[in-house]
Parts: structure tokens; C-alpha cells; sequence
């Protein structure tokens, strides 16, 4: 077995062997440290001799590595005594003690005393299994701060005393929110990335996917979670439109819908259909707009009123200015450009937007339909400045061009 094939199944049994090993020892750090010495060891011993069962060699040579751990901590001698008596093998293992595991894995990954990217970083390398290189690579960041980030959240996990469990029924849910934001995150940086010469990540989405399923298996009973995944599988039915053999972004109006992934379109009702039974939270309700999308031939034909209720609708439960803005480009299709403008320029005069170039970029684009030349192309033109992905920049700058 190559790295490739050690990968392989490190990603599929990551989550399973931290989250068990975080249980028997107490010591999430030292899990994840264990973990991450058994890979290495596979790296070296499984290309001369592969494993019958490699989830099951992996778990148990990173139990031998707690347990070498925690025998140099003489003050654990007690613990190391009854974990030497417990062995960990697959047989052992109760699958319903492994769901709760995982997910108290991804709780603890996504913990509040943790910042955002502390909390990206440990979700994609404890419960995801990437490594800290292809997180860096992810996210166009350098290794060294990935490895820093990792390292300083599980001081902090540990410094905090975060126990390693669920949290209790009362706070489940507001603490769900924290979790589905990182997956959301993780996602949307990989369906738009922020900076760098790529329009789309599509590794870093799918792997929000995977995660994104695991937590809805996780969570049946939870529709916020289907919402998220909807959402996620929605949005990536349209990825293979959404880009040129070269790169180049193609916009909605523009993509060969022949193209779409139909089978994610089908994953994603299905997944709307089951946030929908107690009424769409704020994923939900993004996912039923892009549902709207995704089942429309043409621009055309899209329900463009659906989607400015579906937008408001988001307003109420979760306003931000970028609602705002995409509420106004629905307004635009459904209603015409010059109501969608003061909606616009209302944003400008609350200065919501500081520093955003979707602001000037949606401005520009309704100057452009009212005819009003060079204040679109200056718009445009600024949204360009602003814009920190090249593939973005180089349309905008396209469509200020031919504003002449």
C-alpha cells in the first residue's frame, strides 16, 4: 500500500480514532498526537507489509502510542493501568458510542473558546483528516500557521478544561450553530475562494460536504443540519458550469445547464425536504433559494419573486448587508434595476459593506443596466481594486472595459 492508499484510509477512520482515543484517555491533544504518530508509522511500514485491516492497525498502533505517552506521565499511572487493561480493537468498539463520539469530536473541534480559523483548521484535521499541508493549500496559507493554529487550539481545549462529551440537551443546539458555521465556512471558501487565482476550490467544498453528511447522519433530528447540507449539495451541482476549461468564472446567465450535477440536485431536495418539516432557519432558507435556481431551464424562467420572499424571509432571521445585496439583485431580475439600486445605495449610506467589492460589483452591474455608462465602469472598476481573487478581478475588469 502506497501514501496515496494510508491517505485514503486515514480520511474515512480519522474522526473514529481520535474521537475514541479522546474518550480512554481524556486528553483530546494527546489523541490527536497519537493519531498523527500512527499515520506516520503507516507511511513507512505499510508499503512493505499492508495491513489485513487497516482501520483497525491504525487504531491499535495509536493506542500503543497513548499508552507510551501516557506512561511518561507518572501522575497518570492509574489511568494508564486501566487503559493497558482495555484494549482497543475494532470488536470492542459499540457503533453507537462511536456516533456520539464523533460527534462530540466535531463539538469539541468547533468549541466557542477557540477563534474561527482555530476552529477550521481542527475540524479539517481531527474530524476531516487532512493534513496541515493540505489544509495550508486549502485556505492559501503557510504551514507554519496552520501548525500554529492547531497547536494553540489544543492548548486552549485543554487550558479551558473542555471535556471531552456532548453537550447536555439544554445548550445542544445553540452550540450545533457553532459547528454548522465552521462547515459553512469551510464550504464557502471552497465554492468562492476568497483570494488566489482559482474561482472554485472544489476539494475544500466536497470536504465540507463529507462533513456536512456526517453531522446530518449524526444529527437526523436536527433540520438546520439537512438545511446546511442542501445548501452545500445545491450549490455544488453547479460547479461543473461554473468554470471554463481554463479557469475563467462563467456567470449564471451564461452556464450550459445541461451541465449541472443533477444527481447533487436530487441529494439536495432530498435534503430540503427534510429541513422543511418544521419550517427553513436560515440554511434552509438558502437552500430553498438555491433550489429555486437549480430547478429553473434558464434565467429566465427562474421564479425570481420566490426568491425575493425567500430572501426577506432570511432578513428576519438572519439579517446581514449581504442579504441585503443579494435581495437586491433578485429585486433587479424580478422588479427592474432602478428599485434594486436604492436598496444598494441604502447599504452604501449605512456603510454596511466597508472594504467589499460585491458592494461596487452589484452597483456597477445595475448603472450598467440603466445606462448610466461611466458610472458603472467606475464601479466596476473599483469592485476589480477590491477584489482579491484573480479570476473575479479579471471579469470585472472585463465588464468595465466594454463599458467603454
Amino acid at each position: 500500500m502506497g501514501t496515496a492508499d494510508v491517505e485514503a484510509v486515514w480520511r474515512i477512520e480519522s474522526a473514529r480514532i481520535v474521537a475514541a482515543l479522546t474518550r480512554f484517555t481524556g486528553d483530546f491533544g494527546l489523541a490527536e498526537d497519537a493519531a498523527q504518530e500512527a499515520v506516520a508509522e503507516a507511511l513507512t511500514s505499510w508499503p512493505l507489509t499492508s495491513p489485513a485491516n487497516p482501520g483497525g492497525w491504525l487504531m491499535a498502533t495509536a493506542r500503543r502510542r497513548a499508552i507510551d505517552a501516557l506512561r511518561r506521565r507518572t501522575a497518570l499511572q492509574d489511568r494508564h493501568a486501566l487503559l493497558a487493561a482495555d484494549p482497543v480493537v475494532d470488536e470492542d468498539i459499540d457503533p453507537d458510542r462511536i456516533d456520539d463520539d464523533i460527534l462530540a469530536l466535531m463539538f469539541v473541534s468547533c468549541h466557542p473558546v477557540l477563534s474561527p480559523e482555530a476552529r477550521v483548521a481542527l475540524t479539517l484535521r481531527v474530524v476531516g483528516g487532512l493534513s496541515t499541508e493540505q489544509i495550508a493549500r486549502a485556505f492559501l496559507v503557510p504551514v507554519p500557521t496552520v501548525q500554529a493554529r492547531i497547536t494553540r487550539a489544543k492548548k486552549t481545549i485543554a487550558a479551558a478544561g473542555v471535556p471531552f462529551e456532548l453537550p447536555p440537551a439544554g445548550e445542544r443546539r445553540e452550540r450545533l450553530g457553532g459547528v454548522l458555521s465552521v462547515v459553512y465556512v469551510i464550504f464557502t471558501e471552497g465554492s468562492t475562494a476568497t483570494s488566489g487565482d482559482r474561482l472554485l476550490r472544489p476539494d475544500v467544498a466536497y470536504e465540507a460536504i463529507r462533513l456536512a453528511r456526517t453531522l446530518a447522519a449524526l444529527q437526523p433530528d436536527e433540520p438546520e443540519v439537512h438545511g446546511l447540507l442542501a445548501l452545500c449539495e445545491l450549490t455544488a451541482a453547479r460547479f461543473p458550469a461554473r468554470t471554463g476549461p481554463d479557469g475563467s468564472p462563467i456567470l449564471l446567465a451564461d452556464q450550459d445547464r445541461r451541465r449541472w450535477d443533477f444527481s447533487a440536485v436530487r441529494r439536495g431536495l432530498a435534503a430540503l425536504a427534510k429541513a422543511s418539516v418544521r419550517g427553513l432557519g436560515p440554511y434552509g432558507l438558502q437552500a430553498a433559494i438555491a433550489a429555486a435556481h437549480a430547478s429553473a431551464p434558464s434565467v429566465e424562467a427562474t421564479d425570481w419573486d420566490l426568491i425575493v420572499v425567500l430572501y426577506e424571509a432570511l432578513g428576519r432571521v438572519a439579517p446581514s448587508p449581504v442579504v441585503e445585496l443579494n435581495r437586491a439583485v433578485a429585486v433587479a431580475m424580478a422588479s427592474g434595476p432602478a428599485q434594486a439600486l436604492a436598496i444598494v445605495d441604502e447599504l452604501i449610506a449605512s456603510d454596511r459593506l466597508p472594504g467589499s467589492h460585491l458592494l461596487p460589483t452589484v452597483r456597477g452591474e445595475l448603472l450598467a443596466r440603466l445606462g448610466r455608462r461611466p458610472e458603472a465602469r467606475a464601479e466596476l472598476e473599483l469592485a476589480a481594486r477590491l477584489c482579491a481573487n484573480q479570476r473575479e478581478r479579471s471579469v470585472l475588469l472585463g465588464k468595465a472595459a466594454a463599458l467603454g
